[in-house]
């Protein structure tokens, strides 16, 4: 089975969604080789990448991390920012020059909680980004880590 096609935010969220979340905004950039965040740091924002890449890792005791997906334009990074105890799951740094849009968490959390529509379709984009992230990274492991011959991914 292959991995799904990831959620972009300019097809995951309705226009009037994108707009009140793109209004929250704030235009950075990262040079290459920047570290954006570790497992286990706490997650107080997300980018939403305008151009360049940016790799996902894990931490793998006693090995150099496993990069897990390398993201670019319209996609999401970031996740764990949503959910208690916003906890970052995985690492993330920029492989080339990153232009993005960055979003304070519990800004985005507030406007969430004062508008259902808003919340649901956030929420629903984010949940089809993780449910492609750990599909990702289950794939990634196995070719990784897998005896050959052990299996395929499910």
């Amino acid at each position: 089975m292959s991995i799904p096609a990831l959620p972009r935010l300019t097809s995951a969220l309705a226009d009037e969604h994108r707009n009140r979340l793109t209004d929250l905004a704030q235009e950075v950039d990262f040079p290459s080789g920047t570290r954006l965040f570790n497992e286990g740091g706490h997650a107080d924002r997300f980018w939403v990448l305008r151009s360049g890449t940016v790799t996902l890792d894990m931490h793998i005791p006693g090995r150099r991390p496993a990069v897990i997906e390398t993201l670019g334009s319209d996609e999401l990074v970031g996740w764990s920012w949503l959910f208690r105890p916003y906890v970052w799951q995985l690492g993330a740094e920029v492989k080339t020059p990153v232009h993005a849009f960055e979003f304070d968490a519990p800004a985005v959390r507030a406007l969430m909680e004062s508008d259902p529509a808003f919340s649901a379709a956030v929420s629903g984009w984010v949940g089809r980004v993780l449910a492609h992230r750990l599909h990702a990274a289950r794939t990634r492991l196995l070719d990784l880590y897998a005896p050959y011959g052990s299996g395929h991914a499910m």
